[in-house]
């Protein structure tokens, strides 16, 4: 005897499971294989703002995304952006929902401070 949900095995005599309250089967069900998703990137941004954003609207119209290094810009900000993954064949779909969005894309521009140096900003 199996339990179908966590299919723990019970020798005869035993009708339902102990953990999971579930009623034994003879025989297990096979075993159903995770769905193996591909996702596209489509975009990277430092701010934490527009990461917020755009979970908000990609959560609305029902999209699965995930925030590639999403947390470790708060550990090392600047060094990796949080880079937006989607499922493939949702990529077009996205890209066109956030086509007209202004973000706040913030960067460092070394050059800025290269001249100001050069011209006695410091």
């Amino acid at each position: 005897m199996f339990c179908p949900k966590c299919r723990t095995e019970y020798r005869e005599g035993f009708y339902v499971c102990v953990d999971c309250d579930s009623d034994l089967v003879d025989e297990l069900p096979p075993e159903e294989k995770p769905e193996f998703i591909e996702y596209a990137e489509i975009m990277g941004t430092y701010n934490p703002a527009d990461v917020a954003l755009i979970k908000s609207i990609l959560d609305a119209e029902n999209i699965t995304y995930y925030f590639n290094a999403e947390h470790f810009m708060y550990v090392r900000p600047l060094a990796e952006p949080a880079r937006l993954t989607v499922k493939t064949d949702e990529a077009e779909k996205v890209k066109e929902i956030l086509r007209d969005l202004n973000l706040a894309i913030i960067g460092i521009d070394l050059r800025k401070s290269n001249r100001d140096s050069e011209n006695g900003n410091d």
